[in-house]
């Protein structure tokens, strides 16, 4: 996924509206995570009503209220608002730990395109290596709720962090993010077969 955002700026929902711009901060924020792509408007009933559970599921995941251990998972808000007005709007509705593109970026269209969303609300889930894991997860977040997450760290193949020193992970992270990946291939080769997909979510859709 960083290759997705490397070239782009994110933008912390907090106060100061932080802006993640360069590729050592975009790297360390993404890599070797699960990252929801939150497709959605402020104008679209379906988006507002969901957006409580989203916001729920995502802190029982990340918060220390609730875990020891934070999910390796980060929510990025892809606005399809039709104003920056109803963007600020919907954002004081999401958590103040996920990211988002500004409203006047252009790439909030690339990727309703790149990955074919036609309904809102949508949340793409992506593996670190951009594939992805469920086209849309609205269905199984509301069913299964945080559990969903476990199933989806299986299909991912996540590293643990928390079974590397801090100083080891800074290394890695920073290293050729193409690396990790042909290992990975590399190991499934070895296997003879490919990593699964995440249950439960829309499986008519194709992957792209």
């Amino acid at each position: 996924m960083v290759d997705l955002f490397v070239d782009q700026v994110l933008v912390k929902n907090n106060k100061d509206q932080d802006e993640l711009d360069t590729e050592r901060e975009i790297v360390l924020r993404l890599q070797n995570r699960i990252l929801m792509l939150f497709f959605a408007s402020a104008i679209c009933e379906s988006c507002r009503r969901f957006a409580p559970t989203l916001c729920d599921f995502f802190k029982q995941l990340t918060d220390e209220f609730y875990v020891d251990r934070a999910a390796q998972l980060v929510l990025l808000y892809i606005s399809l608002d039709q104003s920056e007005e109803q963007q600020e709007s919907f954002l004081k509705e999401l958590p103040k730990k996920c990211l988002f593109l500004a409203f006047e970026d252009p790439y909030r269209r690339e990727l309703e395109a790149i990955f074919n969303v036609e309904e809102l609300p949508t949340v793409v889930v992506l593996r670190p290596d951009c594939s992805v894991v469920i086209p849309n997860a609205v269905e199984e977040i509301l069913r299964l709720g945080p559990s969903c997450y476990y199933n989806w760290r299986e299909a991912a193949e996540l590293i643990d962090r928390n079974f590397m020193i801090h100083e080891d992970f800074e290394e890695k992270s920073m290293c050729s993010f193409t690396d990790p990946v042909r290992r990975l291939k590399y190991k499934r080769s070895e296997r003879g077969g490919g990593g699964g997909g995440g249950g439960g979510g829309e499986g008519g859709k194709p992957e792209h």
